[in-house]
């Protein structure tokens, strides 16, 4: 996770972003607000006994969306970490190779290799990490609903590169707008899958991915286009130093959930639900985005 430091809604952006930008408030509380919200998620997660890295974001070059690392890094467990083109060219300073390397020179992992696919960005192809993709790692299948900021050309590299089954699709909000992040729409764990299917308006591409949810064991929790809009596809599962799982999500997405949903949540994992409005308001991103998640093995 990085600790932000001059955090605001990233008005390169918001273009694409249409959950962002519902702030009256200056860019200093902004960045009093989300840092307050970033020490409380980090200390609800280890106190369930998830391990968290923190590392400091810098004061320059500025970079608004510096705590959502996962939008440009993401560690696998054969050792490599990938690199990714991002749209929002304040973004694309956020990659911080002293970041991945600390990871190996300090803090006990292992670092094979670095895949960098931001090459891409000279040809307007991105792929927001992520963000852009949902990973079923286990079965090795890449969600990614397309967009300006999920391009066919460095998915098909991402897809070549790191072994993994594509399933792409369009996504779109009530309004018919493009869904700019898959992860907003759908999270994916060990057992259980999360989605918001009426986002897919296709109805073949939408019975391919559900397929492909089922037939890689899944249960499936779906969720409406309100509970979208709450943020509620955008938690992640991740797993404590006992090896319990854990789920986390913001305080505005479980509160958006009905007691059936919660219960198959609960019956998953223990849950950690922490506001995180001002954050999730600004810069229209949730606790997913906050949490690149570290499966290198360890050194």
């Amino acid at each position: 996770m990085i600790r932000p430091v001059r955090f605001q809604s990233n008005p390169l952006t918001a273009a694409s972003n249409r959950f962002q930008g519902k702030t009256s408030a200056s860019a200093a509380e902004q960045q009093d607000a989300a840092l307050a919200e970033f020490e409380q998620l980090v200390a609800a997660l280890r106190d369930v006994g998830v391990c968290v890295e923190v590392v400091d974001d810098t004061p320059e070059p500025h970079t608004p969306d510096a705590v959502f690392p996962n939008n440009w890094v993401s560690f696998h467990a054969d050792g490599r970490a990938v690199v990714y083109p991002m749209e929002a060219e304040n973004r694309r300073t956020e990659r911080r190779r002293d970041v991945i390397e600390l990871l190996d020179r300090e803090r006990g992992y292992h670092l094979s290799d670095i895949v960098d696919l931001s090459e891409h960005e000279a040809r307007d192809h991105f792929l927001e990490g992520t963000g852009s993709l949902v990973l079923d790692r286990v079965n090795r299948i890449a969600y990614a609903c397309l967009s300006s900021r999920t391009d066919l050309d460095p998915l098909g590299d991402f897809a070549q590169r790191m072994d993994y089954e594509i399933v792409a699709f369009d996504a779109v909000d009530r309004d018919g707008a493009p869904i700019y992040h898959t992860n907003v729409l759908m999270s994916i764990g060990e057992a259980l899958a999360i989605i918001c299917a009426e986002a897919i308006a296709d109805e073949g591409q939408r019975a391919a991915v559900m397929e492909s949810l089922r037939e890689s064991g899944h249960d499936i929790l779906e969720l409406s286009y309100d509970q979208l809009k709450a943020f509620a596809g955008n938690m992640l599962e991740l797993r404590a130093a006992d090896g319990s799982r854990v789920v986390a999500m913001s305080g505005q997405a479980w509160a958006s959930l009905d007691d059936a949903q919660r219960a198959m949540l609960e019956a998953n994992g223990r849950i950690v639900a922490v506001p995180i409005d001002t954050i999730e308001a600004s810069s229209g991103g949730s606790v997913r985005c906050m949490l690149a998640e570290i499966h290198l093995p360890k050194a």
